[in-house]
């Protein structure tokens, strides 16, 4: 298993050096699983990562494909689709590149006075007032460009029953949280799936729509609640403590997740973000890393604990259990510092929002990184995604291909 936890990128010198990659690239020691975390804007990232794989390896096969938030957005997309692993990678791609606030909220004045006044009235009456809000932003536009971009059929994504039936696709698994009962739910669609339930988090079988991405993709306080039967449904990063888990579950062996966490040095750790007491921003900044970017490598460490225990078990006393060999992908660079740099191009009434938040008052701004749904930070966080990527492909290509033996790969 890899040193997932804190794995850097490789060394100049190597990541410099030559390798001819297996043509369609189908790993032979197990199922090869796709996690995506969640991170808002950020998942673009993501993409420029499957952009390299998809120019690597065009005719790759992920049997196992797990998503929340905004990495739910993106396994839809790739699970759905009817072509080669590349057509699905370069359409996801354009979508990101030609992304403006405009197709995931409303941006206008009215909505967002009105959404933040009725939130002041409910405050100030105490609760006895009528007035309701659902969120900060009216996530409409969302819906209507998930529906145009999957072309779902009553809502449906037909397109992973398709994938399913042709082989394509062992498992889908989109992550949510259950606000009515405050459990993590994972929605599972695949052949021959055992459910599973753990403290905290159950899942269960059906046939993916609109409403389970939209409400995956929910972040709390900012985009409101999705209603799936008689419950209501919020990001799947709020409860959901063991990440990797829907991929363990379906069956993977090997696992390839991409994490949207800048991974500071020690140096840059200890230096401060703001000068004076923290801004509003900075606070919620804080409780949506620790949601969304950090869980991830809390559950790759125990995992590889875990390795590092069934490595010295002979195989016929481990009770069932497997090893499972991890790679994690992350930015080189903090994507939270360069949604800084685009900061002035978003919508007037919305930037207006953002700043009396105190977006400007901190070095790295991390909730703006995650609603900095624009086409030039997408680009950029894609081109970084995808040369962080290729300055890794001797290591990807180890992993994908099968060639670490069991012992795991090494930086």
């Amino acid at each position: 298993m890899t040193d997932s936890g804190d794995t850097e990128a490789l060394k100049p010198s190597q990541a410099g050096r030559e390798f001819a990659p297996s043509v369609g690239s189908v790993t032979e020691r197990g199922e090869l699983a796709l996690v995506l975390t969640g991170g808002g804007a950020r998942g673009a990232y993501q993409v420029g990562m499957l952009r390299y794989l998809a120019r690597t390896y065009p005719e790759l096969h992920i049997p196992i494909q797990t998503g929340v938030s905004a990495g739910a957005i993106n396994i839809a997309l790739l699970a759905q689709h009817h072509g080669s692993f590349r057509q699905a990678v370069d359409e996801l791609a354009s979508l990101w590149a030609e992304l403006i606030p405009e197709k995931i909220f409303r941006v206008d004045v009215g909505s967002l006075v009105g959404n933040i006044g009725r939130w002041g009235l409910r405050l100030t009456a105490g609760g006895i007032t009528d007035a309701r809000t659902r969120a900060l932003v009216d996530t409409a536009p969302l819906r209507q460009f998930l529906e145009e971009s999957l072309a779902p059929v009553g809502g449906e994504l037909t397109g992973i029953d398709y994938n399913l039936q042709r082989g394509r696709l062992r498992a889908v698994a989109i992550s949510t949280t259950d606000y009515t009962t405050g459990q993590s739910v994972i929605w599972v669609q695949g052949g021959e799936i055992e459910t599973w339930e753990r403290p905290g988090r159950i899942s269960r079988q059906c046939r993916i729509t609109v409403d389970h991405i939209m409400a995956s993709a929910a972040l709390p306080l900012f985009f409101p609640a999705v209603q799936i039967g008689p419950h209501w449904y919020g990001d799947g990063g709020i409860r959901l403590t063991a990440p990797l888990s829907p991929a363990l579950h379906l069956g993977a062996s090997k696992i390839l997740t991409v994490s949207t966490r800048y991974d500071r040095s020690r140096s840059e750790a200890s230096r401060p973000d703001i000068a004076g007491y923290p801004p509003p921003a900075q606070v919620i900044g804080l409780l949506l890393d620790a949601i969304f970017l950090e869980l991830v490598d809390q559950d790759v460490a125990r995992m590889e604990r875990m390795n590092d225990v069934l490595r010295r078990v002979p195989q016929e006393r481990r009770e069932g259990m497997r090893i499972v060999e991890v790679l994690v992908m992350r930015p080189s660079k903090d994507l939270a510092r360069i949604a800084a740099e685009y900061e002035p191009r978003l919508p007037r009434a919305f930037r207006m929002l953002t700043r009396g938040l105190g977006t400007r008052e901190t070095r790295s701004p991390d909730v703006l990184s995650m609603l900095m749904f624009q086409d030039d930070y997408a680009k950029r966080l894609m081109a970084l995604g995808e040369s962080d990527a290729e300055r890794r492909g001797e290591e990807l290509d180890r992993f994908i291909n099968g060639h670490a033996g069991e012992h795991g790969l090494t930086d």
